[in-house]
């Protein structure tokens, strides 16, 4: 059964969380302060973490950078606050998710399991564990990606995205395959995800021309197998 810690102080809503999200087969757990989160996440070693921005003792995204100095578990943030200039800082500091409130009870159920499917293994789907792309190499069952035997520490939805490259290798993915396989959303609005989490990625491939994960203004990406240091099919 999957596990979630919801840290929020909002009582109703956890309320709400609490019963919904049992009903659709998660065990739940809940801190209402975020020291006591970063401490129950530490000790319960939940599937997903659901952080509030408006905590009463931390702010979200600095529990947020937190909790990424020393775990790589999923993080969906939980926000009234819209702004994308907040959702891009939430990205910067660790979140794989962002959802804003008001919001309905199955979506976000959708969007824990995807988090918590980025966490895994690939088993469930049948699929390959390991793809290699020139001296790139992603091993999604021991969470490990190394570039040039360099090990290369990724959070579970920059894996994910990056796994999805390195399948594709050398195809140019849409904005919308990506959206869809990484964080199982249907509208290109949240297009802007992609933006910082290509940024990071490329921040931490040492990849600041983005030579390896290349852009394809206003359409996609793709993963450059010249830039992985293997051969551009001819």
């Amino acid at each position: 059964m999957p596990r979630v810690l919801l840290i929020d102080d909002d009582a109703a809503l956890v309320r709400g969380l609490h019963i919904g999200l049992e009903a659709l087969g998660h065990a739940v757990s809940v801190a209402a302060t975020g020291r006591d989160g970063l401490s129950r996440a530490a000790v319960d070693s939940p599937d997903v973490v659901v952080v509030d921005l408006g905590l009463p003792d931390i702010d979200g995204i600095e529990l947020c950078r937190q909790l990424r100095e020393w775990s790589s578990v999923p993080i969906v943030v939980l926000s009234a606050d819209g702004r994308e200039d907040r959702k891009v800082e939430a990205f910067e500091y660790g979140a794989d998710d962002y959802v804003t409130k008001p919001f309905g009870i199955r979506e976000f159920d959708a969007r824990l399991r995807v988090a918590q499917r980025h966490a895994g293994t690939s088993a469930e789907t049948g699929e390959a564990a390991v793809f290699t792309a020139g001296d790139l190499v992603v091993d999604l069952v021991h969470h490990e990606v190394r570039l040039r035997g360099e090990a290369i520490d990724l959070t579970s939805t920059e894996l994910a995205f990056l796994a999805y490259l390195v399948k594709n290798a050398g195809k140019l993915c849409s904005h919308q395959l990506i959206l869809s396989h990484v964080w199982g959303l249907r509208s290109t609005d949240a297009a802007g995800y992609l933006h910082v989490y290509a940024y990071r990625l490329r921040k931490k491939l040492h990849d600041d021309q983005g030579t390896l994960i290349v852009t394809v203004p206003r359409v996609g990406y793709k993963l450059s197998i010249a830039g992985a240091g293997g051969r551009e099919a001819e």
